[in-house]
């Protein structure tokens, strides 16, 4: 479990510019191939961290559009599953009183920075799919056929505010996480260390519509860093869960 720490501290490098600023570049990437980077500012009421309004630069200057109705839309839900805000300069942040904040605040920061960037992209340039839907309707299914007890978008017990895409309350929880980025591909690596050092039982399922969505480096390591991080296959997934909450459920 060491080494699974050390792993994923490696992935984020850290540059002190003064006393009271560090840019932390992340292993996530904009669209475009451009690193996600975010600042952590000290100031005299704790800290603030932002992404110095880089996501909608970026989104700018490639033709996105923060104001079309699907971005209004998800600001919206944003309000809802993160802390992160957008203000009036086009700045990702969010601030704390709380040193220990920091490092769950800068992850939290980097997704939202990928979001933004992705959700304002004209559509003709996104790929539209069912993924999520086709996901959930082989959930609903199983844990209906099964009589089992779970949640969709549930806020799990530990420190952070993670969410799962789906919580399946076997003996011992199956956590399911619709990886549609590398960013939340990466929350559930996170999600499964924070269970394991909690000494929780768990089960954390990845799940990729294809390696293209995550990144392939990302996928074949997530595959060391969850329970499963599968690439979406209606019959072979449908069968898997039903077998895992069977042997679960005792």
């Amino acid at each position: 479990m060491d080494y699974l720490k050390k792993s994923i501290c490696d992935l984020f490098k850290v540059e002190i510019e003064s006393k009271r600023l560090a840019r932390v570049i992340t292993p996530l990437q904009y669209q475009g191939g451009d690193q996600v980077v975010v600042r952590v500012r000290k100031n005299d009421g704790g800290f603030t961290i932002d992404d110095n309004g880089e996501a909608a630069f970026f989104a700018a200057v490639n033709g996105g559009d923060i104001e079309s109705e699907a971005f209004a839309r998800w600001m919206e839900e944003l309000q809802f599953l993160s802390p992160v805000g957008l203000d009036d300069d086009e700045i990702l942040s969010v601030t704390t009183a709380s040193e220990t904040d920091i490092p769950l605040y800068i992850f939290r920061v980097a997704e939202v920075a990928q979001q933004l960037y992705a959700v304002s992209m004209p559509r003709g340039e996104r790929v539209q799919n069912d993924f999520r839907e086709r996901l959930q309707a082989i959930v609903h299914n199983i844990v209906n056929e099964m009589n089992a007890p779970a949640k969709q978008n549930a806020e799990l017990p530990i420190a952070g505010g993670f969410v799962a895409d789906y919580l399946i309350e076997t003996k011992t929880p199956i956590i399911i996480i619709a990886a549609t980025s590398s960013a939340r591909l990466l929350e559930a690596e996170v999600i499964h260390e924070k269970y394991k050092s909690d000494k929780r039982p768990v089960n954390v399922i990845a799940v990729a519509e294809n390696q293209a969505a995550v990144g392939k480096k990302q996928f074949e390591r997530a595959a060391y860093y969850t329970d499963r991080a599968l690439i979406f296959d209606e019959l072979a997934f449908e069968s898997l869960i039903k077998q895992e909450a069977q042997e679960l459920s005792h």
